[in-house]
């Protein structure tokens, strides 16, 4: 069973689609990396499924129901745009009012499972205007994860976070759907940062859908290339243009597209008087691959 699949979903403002009958699955248990770029139409995506916004057409369906059945929607938990909190009260007193507000039983030990889940069990009595961006981020998934759901959705948790902020981001998302069965639905322009936890992607662009996949699948679809390091760059970059077809040069790197045997480089350069100081094999990661669909699209 998917978690999330919709049908034709649209959604205008002043005439102008936001989302243009949009199609688009996400499997039951995966973190679904929402790709595109601002205005591409992520947020207004999100908010419909959330019902925060009603659509001009298509179907929204949440674990095989309609995603409007009332005991469908209180699986659902998000974070869109900021948590909501109150700047003078505690990280306890917070969330105990959206406990109150969600009507839940044992709250008292539902706010101590969820702030062990996000790594904040010891600041529970810190007021939520001391705490820092990565803490705020923290304790709006806390209260999303309120009351257990089965599906989260989160626009942006990790932008303008430093790398330790990100980094136990990361773990607390890979937790919730390893331990607790919970499928993530997050947008993100930080690709590197999702390409290291995502099992499947959506990439969006003018309110369409225009490509999903699988990380394996985009594993797959990634270009192989070598990167290496000479002295005369320019020199180097045309002697292995005249045997291999893509090659290319940024930054005083010269990178080889679709050839990793690196022994045969190295001595087609050695032949020709070129001494390689550095070289490495890679693949093309999410943000290239983002990025060259893009213009891809563009040119269409």
């Amino acid at each position: 069973m998917n978690a999330i699949e919709i049908r034709d979903l649209s959604k205008s403002f002043r005439g102008m689609y936001a989302v243009d009958h949009l199609n688009m699955t996400v499997p039951q248990g995966a973190i679904y990396g929402f790709i595109g770029e601002n205005g591409s139409g992520k947020s207004t995506t999100m908010k419909l499924i959330c019902g925060h916004l009603v659509s001009d057409g298509g179907e929204i369906r949440l674990f095989g129901r309609d995603f409007t059945d009332a005991g469908v929607r209180v699986r659902v938990g998000a974070l869109i745009e900021n948590a909501g909190c109150f700047p003078g009260s505690s990280v306890y007193q917070n969330l105990m009012m959206q406990c109150i507000n969600l009507g839940l039983e044992n709250p008292d030990e539902e706010i101590r499972r969820v702030l062990e889940i996000v790594r904040m069990e010891d600041n529970a009595d810190l007021k939520f205007k001391s705490c820092s961006l990565g803490m705020k981020q923290r304790i709006g998934i806390a209260m999303a994860l309120l009351g257990d759901p089965a599906l989260l959705i989160l626009d942006e948790p990790i932008n303008g976070l430093d790398t330790d902020g990100m980094r136990i981001m990361r773990e607390i998302l890979v937790d919730i759907t390893e331990k607790y069965g919970c499928t993530v639905l997050i947008s993100s322009h930080i690709l590197g940062e999702l390409e290291k936890i995502a099992t499947h992607y959506g990439i969006i662009r003018q309110g369409k859908m225009i490509m999903e996949l699988s990380a394996a699948e985009m594993d797959s679809r990634a270009q192989v290339f070598t990167t290496l390091r000479t002295k005369d760059t320019e020199g180097a970059v045309k002697v292995l243009s005249e045997k291999y077809a893509d090659v290319r040069s940024d930054d005083g790197y010269i990178r080889i597209f679709d050839v990793d045997d690196t022994a045969e480089i190295v001595d087609h350069l050695m032949k020709n008087g070129h001494v390689v100081s550095e070289i490495r094999k890679n693949k093309v990661g999410l943000e290239e691959y983002y990025i060259e669909l893009m213009s891809q699209k563009e040119a269409e």
